[in-house]
């Protein structure tokens, strides 16, 4: 870790991806430069739980609909791909002698792109749901596919019997099959009711257990039956990409998938054989050109098949020119199974790696050498229309829809104001979801939720729960993500309202003082003062922050708890006696300031004088109003009557 974070911090400075940090603190630490593991397979299993996570949150992304949608692509351009590019990558070795077993190993190892660095990046690029990065994506899960029937024939092929390889991917087919409709009907019918009854518990703990629980389930039901972890844990998330649990549950999953992903690609860094590298340099370089080229060559070949754009399928054949995390699984096997030697599982190591830490760059810059081979301009992409129509802007984010919450929908959607809610009640949310409001179900203090909800292309985020530290941390995250977002926050009293504005809230709105604002206004309406002046004054007591409606004079019934003894403001009157310690000072003499309290006002000889100047000189039998927390009440009276 602690490579890691070093390696991440100065790669992040060098303006390079976090992928090529990780790759890189893996070859440090790897068994031959520092020998921190000299076993490091032995992380592969907890590395690959990364990938299950990752293809978790693939899965929230797709739901069924969508991939529907979508099955041309995963299984004409994804089938095409995956048998073309091994067709021609098994010709080529067999070619130059190496036998068929081994050769259709090497083919289909070097057919794999990988998942894990092309979901990863595009997720941080925000290019997730674009038509060429989603005909990578089909690409990449026909592969996920493909990967089962090699681990069943790899053992397969060292006892050389045809017969036994077609049984056993018939069986797996078959259980394939029977794994999905399994996982599919899990996903209908029960993992809705698992997490409605998650949330209605109000636990942000078992809900991030029940979520992480739910994943590593649905990866190890697959393993069990043979097949891919990471193709459970993508078909859990397409069964609730459709729920209104998903952003919350992708927010939930996203620390753990980013903590293992980095580890799965530190050990992908460890398994460079640096002798291999050093040996055979030139073959890995020439191997590893010639390997990208005709990949991205092959990629736009299978999508001329089903009519793709020639754009797009130039972009995504850049995008997955590399070498995949599952080609290192294939190699392992089939070494271990004496399919492959150690030499040539060596070199498909190396040149996988060393593809992965070109990608990033690739990924990056895959539309802008797509332009240079295709010279006609950019078709209309149909998702960004999609996300173009549909992305708010200037729009308000009310974070709590409760009863304040959903009153202020109402006048946003009377004058024509776009909205997005954000609330953690479900039964509220799917209520309000079934009636067409926009609502997210989630923790509105969390990044990725306000993402979600556009905030950075939002006028307004407003918090209407009277939660203040809840409220603190949504106004800290939407600074975060921007800083020119305002914040208008709503409480219930005004002794939060200081810590608020500290906070970086740009509006407070204490409903007490509010409503008495509104029933003064109506009680000077009705004595006959203007309206204009009414106004006039309710302007000036809301930019004074309501400076002359704080603080209240105790009584009996006033309730005073732990937690608002040191917040709530009190107004007391102090009667000056003959022997009091401040007679003969004036106002300006007494460090008012450093007891922490405020003047309110002078009554002498029946007369008030509001707003007293600092020249009034005290005399016996005065009454000095002030005004502060009760604890520096005390001690100012104190103070001004005994010196103490």
């Amino acid at each position: 870790m602690l490579i890691a974070v070093c390696s991440v911090a100065v790669f992040k400075r060098m303006q390079l991806p976090p992928i090529l940090a990780y790759l890189f603190a893996g070859v440090l630490a790897g068994p031959q430069l520092l020998g921190l593991y000299s076993h490091p397979q032995e992380m592969h299993l907890l590395a690959e739980v990364g990938i299950v996570f990752l293809l978790f949150s693939l899965g929230l992304e797709f739901s069924l609909p969508k991939l529907l949608a979508m099955r041309s692509l995963v299984f004409g351009v994804g089938f095409g791909q995956m048998a073309l590019t091994t067709g021609v990558f098994t010709l080529i070795p067999y070619l130059f002698g190496i036998p068929l077993s081994a050769a259709v190993i090497i083919g289909g190892a070097l057919a794999l792109s990988s998942t894990a660095i092309v979901i990863k990046q595009a997720n941080e690029m925000g290019i997730l749901n674009n038509r060429r990065t989603q005909l990578a994506i089909s690409i990449l899960l026909f592969q996920d596919l493909a990967v089962v029937p090699f681990l069943i024939a790899i053992p397969l092929l060292a006892q050389s019997g045809e017969n036994s390889i077609a049984l056993a991917l018939g069986g797996a087919l078959l259980k394939g099959i029977f794994v999905v409709a399994l996982l599919m009907s899990i996903g209908k019918w029960v993992l809705p009711w698992v997490f409605r009854e998650v949330a209605k518990t109000r636990t942000d703990e078992l809900f991030v257990l029940t979520t992480i629980l739910i994943a590593l389930l649905a990866g190890g039901l697959t393993y069990y039956f043979g097949l891919s972890m990471a193709l459970g844990a993508f078909l859990a998330g397409m069964m609730l990409g459709e729920s209104q649990y998903k952003y919350q549950l992708e927010a939930d999953i996203r620390p753990f998938r980013d903590i293992l992903m980095g580890l799965f690609f530190i050990t992908v860094g460890m398994q460079l054989d640096l002798t291999v590298l050093w040996d055979e340099l030139f073959t890995i370089v020439f191997g590893v050109i010639g390997l990208m080229a005709c990949k991205v060559v092959l990629v736009r070949i299978c999508a001329a098949m089903v009519k793709s754009d020639s754009l797009d399928a130039w972009s995504a054949g850049f995008k997955l020119c590399q070498i995949g995390e599952f080609s290192f699984v294939i190699a392992a096997l089939a070494t271990t199974h004496e399919v492959l030697s150690n030499q040539q599982s060596s070199l498909i190591v190396s040149m996988g790696v060393i593809s992965m830490a070109l990608t990033p760059w690739l990924m990056t810059n895959s539309l802008a050498l797509a332009k240079k081979i295709v010279t006609k301009p950019l078709s209309p992409d149909a998702t960004s229309q999609f996300s173009q129509q549909t992305r708010l802007q200037q729009h308000v984010v009310i974070c709590g829809f409760g009863r304040v919450g959903q009153s202020v929908a109402r006048m946003l959607k009377m004058e024509g104001i776009p909205f997005v809610a954000i609330d953690i009640d479900p039964v509220r949310v799917q209520e309000s979801r079934n009636a067409g409001e926009p609502v997210i179900f989630g923790d509105a203090s969390q990044k990725d939720i306000l993402t979600n909800a556009s905030v950075t292309s939002a006028k307004l985020v407003l918090v209407t729960f009277d939660e203040a530290i809840k409220a603190k941390q949504v106004i800290s995250a939407t600074h975060q993500i921007s800083a020119d977002c305002d914040v208008m926050v709503r409480t219930k009293r005004d002794y939060q309202l200081e810590s608020l504005y500290n906070a970086g809230a740009n509006q407070v709105v204490p409903e007490l003082q509010e409503g008495s604002l509104m029933l003064i206004s109506q009680v000077l309406h009705y004595a006959g003062v203007p309206m204009s002046r009414i106004l006039k004054r309710v302007r000036a007591e809301r930019k004074g922050r309501y400076d002359h409606l704080h603080g209240f004079y105790p009584g009996e019934t006033t309730e005073i708890s732990y937690g608002t003894e040191d917040k709530l403001e009190f107004i007391h009157a102090v009667v000056v006696a003959e022997d009091a310690a401040c007679i003969g000072k004036r106002l300006s003499e007494i460090d008012f300031s450093r007891m922490r309290v405020k003047v309110k006002g002078l009554r002498r000889s029946g007369t008030e004088l509001i707003d007293p100047s600092g020249e009034a000189e005290l005399q016996p039998h005065d009454v000095l109003v002030i005004a502060g927390k009760p604890r520096r009440v005390e001690r100012a009276e104190r103070k001004l009557l005994e010196d103490v």
